[in-house]
């Protein structure tokens, strides 16, 4: 994720408290803003959401084990910095196939080429049959940080989190008969940027492994079935504050949002607006498919343990995995009964 898109965003919650209090920061931020205006981005942020046809709220709370989950997050970080191409991201690899042993698993692996060279690629993708025409798509990226590949940063909330919360919804998901849209829980590989933004800019570097699997699925007509596309990022966070993103499609936002109050976790859950992220989600933004970043961008005090070493599991809390994990299930629920969605 690009450091000065995050000082951006601080820089226009600082002007909207003490516009006073305007720092060089800023200066250097706006210089992105500017790119980013020029960017072929979906004009998500601009959109207004539609009219919701919202099925009832009269069924259980969903299922989800949020210990198990923080296990799973503990073993992941374990194995010590993940960066692509590393032995440690290839014993990640082998991690994920072991737990979804049994499961209809797609392995999407190709070469990127990046600035550094080529290397080796795997998404990992885990399909869970529903009985409606449509797929669900909830992704997370699992490697860590490559410019901070000699340190030793593990990426505890920066991958290991998300990917555990995945984890554990295909524990919820598997074996059952869905009553709804499939759903496809991707863990997408060589998100992170190879050079530093300051460099290389983000999106020319970076996103690697998405942006594979999108290009696949609109050549081969898959991308036509997605009914949406949740991306869980930074989610594990002891001090839970996910971010309304103006790229992500805001009547999903408001879908997650329902989700979140029906199980009594609104107030983590889209207090600020954040200015649009460029994450993984963006591949599917593009191309029109309805996209919500869960993401929560200020890890520590002013973010300072973000992309540091400092990014480890004690700065994280099962109660935030089950609170993303449980929302998400809920915003699963009501897409399944929503009749009709939203048009694209």
């Amino acid at each position: 994720m690009l450091r000065n898109q995050k000082l951006f965003a601080r820089c226009l919650l600082a002007l909207a408290l003490a516009a006073a209090t305007a720092s060089a920061a800023c200066g250097r931020a706006r210089e992105v803003s500017e790119a980013s205006a020029k960017s072929p981005i979906s004009a998500a942020e601009d959109s207004k959401s539609p009219a919701l046809s919202l099925p009832p709220d009269n069924g259980p709370p969903p299922r989800f084990d949020d210990h198990r989950a923080m296990q799973y997050v503990k073993e992941i970080v374990a194995f010590g910095p993940r960066p692509v191409g590393s032995k440690n991201h290839k014993k990640v690899e082998a991690y994920f196939d072991a737990h979804l042993k049994g499961d209809e698993v797609e392995d999407d692996i190709f070469t990127a080429d990046t600035p550094e060279g080529k290397f080796p690629v795997h998404n990992v993708i885990a399909k869970f049959a529903g009985t409606k025409d449509g797929i669900i798509v909830v992704a997370s990226h699992y490697d860590t940080n490559y410019p901070l590949r000699n340190t030793s940063y593990v990426g505890a909330n920066d991958g290991a989190s998300s990917s555990a919360l995945l984890l554990e919804l295909a524990n919820q998901l598997r074996g059952k008969k869905r009553d709804g849209y499939s759903v496809w829980l991707v863990w997408d590989d060589a998100e992170e940027a190879i050079k530093p933004d300051t460099e290389v800019p983000f999106l020319d570097d970076s996103l690697y492994g998405i942006r594979h699997v999108a290009e696949k699925w609109e050549a081969d007509g898959t991308l036509k079935k997605i009914k949406a596309f949740i991306l869980a990022d930074m989610i594990g966070d002891a001090d839970l504050n996910v971010d309304r993103d103006s790229n992500s499609t805001a009547w999903l936002e408001d879908v997650v949002y329902e989700a979140a109050t029906r199980l009594g976790y609104q107030s983590h859950f889209f207090a600020r607006t954040l200015p649009g992220l460029s994450d993984d989600h963006i591949p599917f933004v593009k191309r029109g498919v309805p996209s919500a970043d869960l993401i929560d961008f200020d890890y520590g005090y002013n973010d300072v343990f973000w992309h540091t070493t400092q990014d480890t599991v004690d700065k994280l809390s099962p109660k935030s995995l089950g609170i993303v994990g449980g929302t998400i299930l809920e915003t699963i629920s009501i897409l399944d009964r929503m009749n009709p969605l939203p048009p694209r």
